[in-house]
């Protein structure tokens, strides 16, 4: 992991750019499956499916780079629910599954439980945020947000999935704060792209009294796109 220092970061991509690299996605009203790492997931219309820059998460949750072994953990937007399969997978105590859509925490759900049954725990939360998770603090939170900087459509499904803005980090960090949902020796890890306002959710965090090193910087070949998937505490 590297030290962060956030002018060193990418600069947004422009609206062109950005409108190039997030194509409407009309499969997004299908049912689809989806597979990985030998496990098969069916997603009803609206779930998101995942893409390279969640399985930059997953891979480390696997992994185990990070690390959920005996330590309760948040899957903040969980989508189909392949965060909280690999958690049941590697072991956390306890696996809070959230999403503000209904149909994608009872995807996770039905997912987790057809894969490891009842064991471990798992808390599948419909909630805006952290708005209806109970009181922490948590060990591990992960989020991929949908902070897309241009509203690239105006199908609600596919802002939802994509294209909120930087306002639902900014509303991620203010609500740990303000609830103190963080362990004292806990980590966030949280996926920025320069399709999103990557500097001033960056610069956000640390006003808030975060601390932010990269684990791994993604730069995508084709296009000008650069993710970073960033480790936070406090």
């Amino acid at each position: 992991m590297t030290e962060l220092s956030i002018e060193s970061l990418p600069a947004t991509l422009s609206v062109a750019e950005i409108r190039a690299v997030n194509p409407p996605r009309p499969e997004l009203h299908t049912h689809r499956t989806y597979q990985w790492n030998g496990w098969d997931f069916d997603l009803p219309p609206g779930v998101f499916q995942p893409g390279e820059t969640s399985r930059l998460v997953h891979a480390r949750l696997l992994d185990r780079t990070i690390d959920l072994a005996g330590r309760t953990y948040v899957a903040m937007g969980v989508g189909l629910g392949v965060e909280a399969v690999i958690a049941g997978e590697v072991g956390a105590a306890e696996i809070v599954a959230v999403d503000i859509d209904p149909e994608s925490v009872t995807a996770a759900a039905a997912h987790f439980r057809r894969i490891h049954g009842d064991s471990p725990a798992l808390k599948p939360i419909v909630s805006d945020l952290f708005e209806a998770v109970p009181d922490g603090p948590y060990d591990v939170i992960t989020f991929n947000p949908p902070a897309v900087a241009e509203r690239v459509t105006e199908d609600p499904v596919a802002v939802r999935n994509f294209c909120v803005g930087a306002t639902i980090a900014t509303r991620f960090f203010d609500q740990i704060v303000a609830r103190d949902l963080l362990a004292p020796d806990g980590e966030i890890f949280l996926i920025v792209s320069n399709t999103a306002d990557l500097r001033g959710i960056a610069r956000y965090a640390v006003q808030e009294g975060f601390r932010l090193e990269v684990v791994h910087h993604e730069d995508w070949p084709g296009d000008d796109v650069e993710t970073f998937l960033f480790r936070v505490t406090r």
